[in-house]
């Protein structure tokens, strides 16, 4: 009866929600979109639908908490752009008959700040960060192929000595067939609002509705995800008054209504793929066409829109690293450790 309750509200919380969906720069809180855990980073940065017993996969899916996550202990550091870093960690408990418990804190450090003032004067220095906490219950529904999860984040944000406190919730459901190898995931995540304000002006959440399969193969250790980001909104582009591209020369060409629909469609599209190396090592690439359309420098794309990394365990331990080239300037690092605090405990003869 609580799961059934728990997933009423949030459907009706939802509904309130996707009427009121937001562009990217129109909501606050911009930080709980960021991709944490390297293996994530590295299939293309979304993934919600991948189901194994990695608890960095909980954050973007509370679906995805299961049964074999239990005493799983998760670090997670992202060397971002500019001096930010920011991280995850977790925990993951199941109780039988009840179900699967996670607590976790998200958070970001934006660095350290001049203060001056209007002539340039030193008033000394001042700090900005955010908070998530992560709150986690999952368990399965109708039969075992079925999980719903919920994700309740209390959320606080200081910016010098402007300051918010917020909550949101992310809703999942997963089904998993072992049989055929397939996971179906769909989330609704960041559904909330502002509890206090910066300034007395009260901001939207960076709502967004995603959906995902990944699909495995049965004689071959390749694994595939597709996942289909920002489901709320359709048209996904900056610029919509022109439609207009321009060529390597900077002359202006028409594009057709199909060229239009393909781009906008692909802009919800994140691509992942897995080689399963037995079960101690992983190689990952990504591919998140979004990104690449609006990071690249059309003389020069390089490589932007692409992510790549890998994993292997090493006693008790798993580490992972996840590479997402965002820019020519650079990208960003990604490094995850993650173990089994029960492996630490002497068997008992």
């Amino acid at each position: 009866m609580l799961m059934k309750r728990v997933v009423i509200i949030g459907l009706f919380l939802l509904y309130a929600q996707l009427a009121m969906s937001q562009k990217g720069g129109e909501y606050t809180y911009s930080f709980l979109g960021l991709t944490n855990a390297a293996r994530v980073a590295a299939l293309g940065g979304e993934v919600v639908s991948l189901r194994d017993d990695d608890i960095n996969l909980v954050f973007h899916n509370p679906a995805l908490l299961s049964e074999g996550m239990h005493n799983h202990l998760n670090l997670n550091y992202v060397n971002y752009f500019a001096g930010v870093n920011y991280g995850y960690a977790s925990y993951g408990y199941t109780r039988k008959g009840i179900g699967n418990f996670a607590a976790g804190m998200h958070y970001v450090n934006y660095g350290t700040f001049d203060r001056t003032d209007e002539l340039g004067n030193s008033l000394g220095t001042f700090r900005a960060s955010e908070y998530a906490l992560n709150l986690v219950y999952s368990r399965s529904i109708i039969d075992t192929f079925l999980t719903a999860g919920v994700n309740l984040k209390p959320i606080y944000s200081s910016f010098e000595q402007y300051s918010s406190l917020g909550v949101a919730m992310d809703a999942g459901i997963n089904y998993y067939n072992p049989g055929t190898h397939t996971s179906i995931g769909l989330v609704a995540k960041n559904i909330g609002t502002q509890i206090t304000t910066y300034s007395g002006k009260r901001e939207k959440l960076p709502f967004e509705l995603q959906a995902g399969i990944t699909q495995g193969l049965a004689h071959a250790p390749f694994r595939f995800s597709i996942t289909f980001q920002n489901l709320e909104r359709w048209d996904l582009t900056y610029v919509t008054r022109k439609e207009s591209d321009f060529n390597s020369r900077g002359s202006e060409i028409e594009r057709s209504r199909f060229d239009l629909f393909g781009d906008r469609l692909m802009r919800h599209v994140v691509f992942g793929t897995e080689f399963l190396v037995g079960k101690n090592f992983h190689l990952d690439v990504g591919y998140n066409y979004k990104r690449r359309k609006e990071m690249k420098v059309n003389v020069r794309p390089g490589m932007v829109g692409f992510s790549w990394g890998f994993g292997f365990r090493i006693s008790k331990f798993h580490f992972a690293f996840g590479r997402a080239s965002y820019h020519l300037a650079g990208g960003t690092s990604h490094f995850s450790l993650t173990t089994n605090l029960s492996d630490f405990y002497r068997k008992q003869h």
